[in-house]
């Protein structure tokens, strides 16, 4: 489908479809019911423009929900749905488990979810397995309160990523 006809049948398609639609970008009901709810859209751009502001900011219980079932740095999402085929390409390029990288990355996800109750999230695309290790070493430091909108901004950039490439 191209980028326009699949603009064309997300700004046409009935409220519950088209909500259903941006949930393998990111599922944060209220995220999705906004950008739903700002139909329609001229142009893909402004699709991806509004996504980058939608329900800002999202709450502790939004992003611990889209967190939920989320796959660790370094392992690849299990399943066949969207979501699943989106996280396995964006995370292709992080490296085998045989790696000392991918070994570090599995002990620092780890050390993470200890600390912060929640997987390690990090937008992969584009970086490297020794820049997501550095990121995830530096972001052991932070206090809750500073890891918080760390991790709504990772969301909110893999969900724009993910929507562009559905849209654009």
């Amino acid at each position: 489908m191209s980028p326009a006809h699949a603009l064309h049948v997300f700004n046409s398609a009935a409220r519950d479809e088209a909500i259903a639609s941006l949930r393998p970008c990111l599922d944060i009901p209220r995220w999705c019911e906004s950008l739903v709810d700002g139909r329609p859209y001229a142009s893909a751009g402004d699709l991806v423009a509004a996504a980058e502001v939608a329900a800002s900011p999202f709450t502790t219980a939004e992003v611990d929900g889209a967190l939920a079932q989320h796959p660790r740095i370094g392992e690849r999402a299990g399943g066949s749905s969207a979501e699943a085929r989106m996280s396995r390409a964006e995370q292709a390029g992080v490296g085998t488990p045989k790696t000392a990288v991918a070994a570090a990355l599995a002990e620092g996800n780890l050390a993470y979810e200890r600390r912060f109750g929640r997987v390690f999230l990090i937008r992969v695309a584009g970086r490297s397995a020794t820049e997501i290790l550095g990121a995830l070493n530096e972001r052991l430091g932070h206090t809750d309160d500073e890891e918080l909108p760390v991790v709504a901004e990772q969301l909110r950039q893999i969900a724009v990523l993910r929507l562009k490439g559905l849209f654009e």
